[in-house]
């Protein structure tokens, strides 16, 4: 089971976008998505890093993608953004019992589940809470190959579960957490994770394979 420090920092006043959030990163260390459980079957393997920090307010992620296809189809939130190109956070208070999945594509249209395991009975956030999050997101393309670079930003009242979460609570805490890159519907379909998923089918939704994150 994989195990990272996520360090507090303080973001400089002013206006935020996403190069101005970039300076606040570069000290931190990059972690990789390089667990491809099901690489047999899904060969494609993009190239996906990330960096986490949390602040007074909110926490933030900086995902590093380069890939062979970039897809963003969906627009409105709470919609199948897994099948686009497609980051995701999902992170358990309650040691796995249940837990929050939080998935972004390169717009910035993002879903919000919350519940245990079981999809049959996980619950949506509402639309109004998955607009919270706001994503800082720059894409490009490099003699051919598309790179695309967001920062998420998850203000803590998005965990709606959670009472009174901040900083401070957060401050010497352990959560479990998993990060991952999908696109069911890409040319070529894949499914990458932080701490590996040892499971026969493509499959996130498994709090188990989560790994350990520590609120330094």
């Amino acid at each position: 089971m994989k195990n990272l420090s996520i360090s507090y920092q303080d973001l400089p006043i002013g206006s935020k976008n996403y190069y101005t959030l970039l300076q606040a990163f570069d000290d931190l260390p990059i972690h990789y998505l390089s667990e491809a459980t099901w690489e047999a079957e899904y060969p494609n393997r993009p190239q996906v890093g990330f960096q986490i920090m949390y602040t007074t307010e909110a926490l933030y992620i900086h995902y590093m993608v380069k890939e062979d296809f970039v897809k963003a189809r969906y627009v409105r939130p709470n919609e199948a953004v897994w099948e686009d190109s497609c980051v995701e956070f999902f992170v358990s208070f309650d040691n796995r019992n249940t837990y929050y999945n939080i998935e972004m594509n390169p717009f910035g249209t993002g879903l919000i589940g919350y519940g245990t395991a079981n999809k049959d009975v996980r619950n949506r956030l509402s639309n109004d809470t998955v607009k919270k999050i706001n994503a800082y997101t720059e894409v490009k393309s490099i003699n051919g190959k598309k790179e695309w670079n967001t920062v998420l930003e998850i203000p803590y009242l998005v965990f709606e579960q959670e009472s009174a979460l901040s900083a401070t609570s957060l401050k010497g805490k352990t959560l479990q957490a998993n990060f991952y890159k999908c696109g069911d519907e890409l040319p070529a379909p894949h499914f990458l994770s932080w701490n590996r998923v040892d499971f026969p089918t493509p499959n996130f939704h498994l709090p188990e394979f989560f790994g350990n994150i520590t609120f330094d």
